[in-house]
């Protein structure tokens, strides 16, 4: 059974058609959007600040979402993967993101629709990334502009096959 449980008054809000792995935890003043997946071991933790988060959003096994006490909510729009183990932290991601895994996007960061943050990645403080990036190293910064084939072969691939994978822990 995922812990899922209020802070302070505030309950997640979690659509009935998302999946949350038994191992997972969602605290406080969270609000997912449609057909949103957490996986084993992730944290998406509303106790500081709220986080919102669009329709199709999955949050892989391992990773952290968390904000800064009164200061930096996390914002995640639609379609975004936040890949294994990433740390996203008091933020605004856009639409169509893929958060490669083990990647950190820090405090006040924006990263515009489709784009990427590579595998291993640190993003810090305040960056903006710009619409149609690919941003990698530490600190991360632009490597190259984003494809189509990479908008439709990674970004929205994985977005689409994670609702997929959900489904078949739903089945259970």
């Amino acid at each position: 059974m995922p812990i899922i449980k209020p802070v302070n008054g505030k309950h997640p809000q979690i659509p009935e058609d998302c999946y949350v792995a038994e191992n997972a935890t969602i605290v406080g003043d969270v609000q997912m959007g449609k057909e949103c997946s957490v996986w084993f071991n992730a944290v998406i933790r509303g106790d500081v600040h709220y986080i919102k988060m669009g329709d199709k959003v999955n949050v892989q096994d391992g990773a952290v979402i968390h904000a800064t006490y009164q200061k930096s909510p996390t914002t995640i729009g639609n379609n975004v993967s936040i890949g294994h183990n990433a740390l996203v932290h008091g933020c605004t991601i856009h639409d169509n993101v893929l958060v490669g895994m083990g990647s950190i996007i820090m405090d006040d960061c924006v990263v515009e629709s489709n784009s990427i943050i590579a595998a291993g990645a640190v993003v810090t403080k305040n960056t903006h990334i710009e619409s149609g990036s690919v941003y990698a190293g530490v600190p991360a910064k632009k490597v190259k502009d984003i494809s189509q084939e990479l908008i439709s072969g990674e970004i929205d691939r994985i977005a689409n096959n994670y609702v997929k994978y959900s489904s078949w822990f739903k089945e259970e």
